[in-house]
């Protein structure tokens, strides 16, 4: 990467940073582009290189936010050697849970916007390098986990309105019950949901499981 495609990624990641930390201490709606840029230290000018208005970068940082999420728990599966690919998004899940805890303001903020418009347009579609492999990352899951699926992408919008629905008021209010109360429900439903969308599974476990006749 050039020099120049340097300082336009650092000055992006600005904005997404400053906005980010504007957004949940002063809330959206009381947010302006120019209190973004002031903070930031760039030109309004340089926002609408990336941005078309307040909600475009809301979306998109929303996206930014997710990505990183994903490819750091995808990164601890890689370092755990986990190859079963439904302990995989259990292990993926588990991590988004423990950093949600741990970071109030982005679970409020994730939770609260993210939909799966947001996902479909910006992490699967996006042309950001970091958007753009998380789904390539789930593409790799899916391929090595020695399945055929049926609608993989609607079983990915199943997952995350399954987590993050049943994740937000425990984890934020300790409401219905407390969040290790939910965990053994939402996994088992976390099974269930990937277990139905098996097809079969690859030819060399299907022969693994079939004794030759004689």
């Amino acid at each position: 990467m050039g020099k120049i495609e340097v300082n336009k990624k650092q000055k992006k990641e600005s904005l997404l940073n400053t906005a980010f930390s504007l957004f949940t201490s002063k809330g959206f709606q009381k947010t302006s582009i120019s209190d973004i840029v002031n903070s930031a230290g760039v030109a309004k000018g340089t926002f609408y290189l990336y941005f078309s208005d307040k909600y475009d970068l809301r979306n998109k940082l929303i996206a930014h936010k997710a990505a990183t999420l994903f490819l750091d728990a995808y990164h601890s599966v890689c370092e755990a050697q986990i190859a079963d690919f439904e302990e995989q998004i259990l292990h993926i899940v588990d991590y988004i849970i423990l950093k949600l805890q741990e970071d109030r303001s982005l679970l409020g903020f994730i939770s609260k916007h993210l939909s799966w418009g947001i996902f479909r347009n910006n992490l699967v579609a996006g042309n950001d390098e970091k958007e753009e492999s998380v789904y390539l990352v789930y593409q790799q899951l899916l391929h090595d986990s020695g399945y055929q699926f049926r609608d993989p992408e609607i079983m990915i919008y199943l997952l995350i309105e399954l987590v993050g629905g049943a994740i937000y008021n425990p984890l934020l209010y300790n409401q219905p019950a407390s969040l290790e109360q939910i965990r053994p429900e939402l996994y088992n439903m976390i099974r269930f949901l990937i277990r139905q969308h098996i097809i079969t599974e690859t030819l060399e476990d299907t022969d693994a499981n079939h004794t030759p006749q004689d």
